[in-house]
């Protein structure tokens, strides 16, 4: 019996300590290539996916998957272009996506930005179509659709399943491996409309390094990383936060300080429709607020919208108030 090719890839990763290794960014992007090709056993790749979760995902190897992802998208033509790659794909469980309204908020200063997501791993969470759904913007039904939103209203979410069934196959694994797989880390640095900028939350510090070492391989010169809420692309108005990353290839570590220091921790509601109502004008909340505009400061520094951080934060407030007085002028 011939060997199946995939085998090659597992053996680099499961030889045992001495002669395991982790993949180059050649080998990553070949066996992508497969998985998404359906040329992989079942067998084969949950213990692909398994390996890799144990040893920790390389740079090289999530840029080799983000690359393999990229060529098999099969994009609409004349895409507008994107300033701001939004990924969304942990989900909320203790607070409400706040993110949600400072990426609308962005939008609506003219921030073209597209958010992509997947939904149903964890059980107990808030996933984005849902919330985007109860604030009356449903998700895009196909990737020429996702376009013309972007057009129309500087904001598109597209589910994972437009970009690649298959992806969403695996993410759907979660419950019979007991682990996240890697995809959970490579979908951060896809960027599939080659937004010119990035923005990446990680779970764990340790993986910021990762992701921008990722983001470089992969060309990209606009990156800003930092510790989200959840796991998700959400600023900590009463935590400090640091925010690293690259402007024009040049790269940068800043520590933003809290907004509202030793405040308690806010907005536990998870029912969306509290977003709404905060999103009309009709509810107020000091700790929901901060949020929304510290994480839309982080997204207009990376932009070069501000040159402080400061800067960035009062120009991200004044987005806020400029839409609450036009909410009740309206």
């Amino acid at each position: 019996m011939s060997e199946h090719p995939f085998a090659h890839y597992v053996r680099i990763l499961g030889k045992g300590p001495r002669l395991s290794r982790a993949l180059t960014m050649d080998e990553a992007h070949a066996a992508a290539a497969m998985v998404l090709r359906g040329e992989v056993e079942p067998v084969q790749l949950g213990a692909f996916l398994c390996l890799l979760r144990v040893r920790t995902e390389t740079s090289e190897e999530i840029a080799g998957f983000a690359l393999a992802i990229r060529e098999a998208l099969n994009l609409p033509p004349d895409l507008p272009a994107v300033d701001l790659d939004w990924p969304s794909y942990a989900g909320k469980s203790r607070r409400l996506p706040l993110f949600i309204l400072a990426a609308l908020l962005l939008a609506g200063d003219g921030v073209r930005i597209l958010m992509h997501g997947t939904e149903g791993h964890t059980e107990g969470r808030l996933y984005t179509r849902e919330t985007l759904a109860a604030l009356g913007l449903p998700a895009a039904g196909s990737l020429a659709v996702a376009a013309a939103q972007l057009t129309a209203r500087n904001f598109a979410y597209v589910p994972m399943e437009l970009l690649n069934p298959r992806l969403s196959d695996i993410f759907a694994l979660k419950p019979l491996l007991g682990l996240r797989s890697p995809l959970h880390t490579v979908v951060r640095n896809l960027n599939p409309f080659d937004a010119g900028a990035l923005l990446i939350s990680v779970f764990h510090p340790n993986y910021r390094a990762v992701h921008r070492d990722a983001a470089k391989l992969l060309g990209m010169q606009n990156l800003a990383c930092f510790k989200g809420d959840g796991g998700e692309i959400e600023r900590r108005p009463d935590k400090p936060c640091l925010v690293e990353g690259f402007q024009a290839g040049t790269g940068f570590s800043e520590e933003w300080p809290p907004l509202l220091p030793g405040a308690p921790q806010g907005v536990g509601d998870m029912d969306p429709a509290f977003l709404s109502a905060l999103w009309r004008g009709d509810r107020a909340d000091a700790f929901a607020e901060a949020t929304i505009t510290g994480t839309a400061a982080v997204a207009l520094r990376l932009l070069g919208r501000a040159a402080t951080i400061d800067d960035a934060n009062r120009l991200a407030r004044r987005l806020w108030e400029a839409r609450r007085r036009d909410r009740l002028v309206a």
